[in-house]
């Protein structure tokens, strides 16, 4: 059984915030809740980089250690969903989670958290697959209809990659391996393999000298 997985090439975001609005219209979020975020480190100096993040759909979960009601359950692909009925807004998921996943709407009455909502990897809830009610509360189930996350699909530079663990982990490797590393990361032709990994694009190169 595959284990579904995300994995966000930083060398390739470009902060176009796709994933974000593509996840939004898909499940009709509602407003005050991001199930996905681009956050951007060193923003305006050199070394910027930009990252996708969502819920990770951890092996290990801490939101699942720390819910006293025992909403949060893990499906047979490994995807961590959470039952809205069972859930009391309590808030210690999103304490426990490293990445921010779990958010609760900003409506409502002051103090009062209401329903946690959090990314679904697109596999809907425990409610019928397909239904109204599972639409309403989780939002589509696209693994049902044998589709991957709407916010990898939309991401046009391929940065956001989501489906069997082992895949994308492959995917990955291969292009950290095609680029080089550190300073021999040139930019955006090695990311995209368009020239040979350590030498930096056309129009950095030094003109070759005329023989004497």
């Amino acid at each position: 059984m595959a284990r579904m997985k995300f994995v966000c090439d930083a060398e390739r975001c470009i902060e176009c915030n796709s994933c974000v609005t593509a996840c939004k219209n898909e499940h009709e979020v509602p407003w005050g809740v991001n199930r996905r975020r681009v956050v951007t480190l060193n923003d305006g100096v050199p070394g910027e980089k930009s990252i996708s993040v969502a819920c990770m759909h951890c092996s290990d979960a801490p939101c699942m250690a720390v819910c006293p009601v025992n909403c949060f359950y893990r499906t047979d692909e490994g995807v961590v969903l959470h039952n809205k009925d069972t859930c009391i807004g309590c808030g210690y998921c999103s304490y426990a989670c490293p990445f921010g996943a779990p958010q609760f709407p900003s409506e409502g009455n002051f103090g009062v958290r209401g329903k946690m909502d959090k990314c679904t990897f697109c596999a809907g809830g425990p409610e019928e697959h397909g239904s109204a009610a599972e639409f309403e509360k989780y939002g589509r189930n696209r693994l049902a209809e044998g589709k991957l996350p709407a916010c990898a699909e939309m991401c046009s530079t391929k940065a956001l990659l989501a489906g069997d663990g082992d895949v994308v982990a492959d995917i990955f490797r291969t292009r950290v391996v095609h680029r080089g590393k550190g300073a021999e990361v040139w930019g955006w032709g090695t990311a995209y393999g368009s020239q040979q990994a350590g030498q930096p694009p056309a129009d950095q190169q030094q003109p070759a000298k005329a023989k004497p």
